[in-house]
């Protein structure tokens, strides 16, 4: 099962930089490690927007999921 933090990535500002910042900052707050922060930026930074995309949202899930 993939790790996931709550987070809403809909109505959020679509630059790619604040989606990054966006899934750091809500990951620190839900006690993930460096090291498991760096492996799904690192990820979403791999590829082109849609890449960054997915990534993020197979690692965010809303707070009513």
């Amino acid at each position: 099962m993939t790790k996931k933090i709550t987070l809403e990535l809909v109505g959020l500002d679509g630059n790619a930089f604040s989606l990054l910042g966006a899934f750091n900052k809500q990951a620190r707050k839900e006690n993930w490690t460096d090291k498991e922060i760096d492996e799904v930026l690192k990820e979403a930074q791999s590829g082109d927007y849609d890449n960054l995309l997915r990534v993020l949202y197979s690692h965010t899930t809303k707070s009513n999921d």
